[in-house]
């Protein structure tokens, strides 16, 4: 009997015991379903702040990497050739990039191509960089449709080689491109910026020749 109680008291430790780890389960899986939803609470309000961003604007925005001295010069190649702003631009890093990102249904801190985010779809690689020539004056338009003929594979290659070295080749800087005027729309000038209250949160950088829209 005493082996049997013995036994019994074993089991009943490790019955109770059990009821307590099933006990530790389910208060962990608990804790990790509140997690979940606040996580999906998160990206619901980033997407809803992505949407907001063509609610009265239908441009599409280019995300770029804002640290990467290639692709910040890429963007004043844009400017000199969108003179009319058919573009918006917006640092991958920036809160309007991660929210913009996650709309795209890219991870928000995925910073390893540029997105080309339009009202309907969104575009990386090559894609988006033919894309976004499609935007611009002159003989672009033509040419990228063109290049958009080559097989995706072999696009996405010569994309993938590039943006891999582009901080050995060309480098990078500590400071996202980024400038604290807000609340503003920037009108390209050749002299000077134009401000216009918006709902939007907006930065401007200023060069000497050139002034642009930039998201938040």
């Amino acid at each position: 009997m005493a082996v049997m109680a013995r036994n019994g008291i074993v089991n009943l430790g490790v019955a109770s015991a059990t009821s307590r780890s099933v006990g530790c389960v389910a208060q962990i899986a608990t804790s990790s379903s509140s997690s979940s939803v606040a996580d999906d609470d998160e990206v619901k309000e980033k997407k809803k702040k992505a949407d907001a961003y063509f609610a009265s604007d239908s441009r599409p925005i280019l995300l770029f990497d804002g640290v990467c001295n290639m692709c910040n010069g890429g963007v004043n190649f844009v400017l000199d050739n969108d003179p009319v702003g058919r573009l918006r631009f917006a640092a991958l890093q920036s809160g309007a990039g991660r929210a913009l990102l996650l709309r795209s249904g890219r991870a928000p801190d995925d910073i390893s191509s540029l997105v080309l985010v339009e009202k309907d779809r969104s575009y990386i690689k090559s894609e988006g960089v033919l894309r976004t020539a499609q935007y611009l004056q002159s003989l672009f338009p033509p040419i990228a449709s063109i290049a958009l003929l080559f097989p995706l594979f072999f696009r996405d290659f010569v994309y993938e080689s590039i943006a891999d070295n582009r901080y050995s080749v060309f480098g990078q800087t500590n400071v996202i491109r980024e400038h604290p005027l807000r609340n503003t729309i920037i009108t390209v000038k050749s002299s000077a910026c134009l401000l216009v209250k918006s709902t939007i949160l907006s930065h401007c950088f200023r060069f000497p020749k050139l002034h642009f829209h930039l998201l938040f």
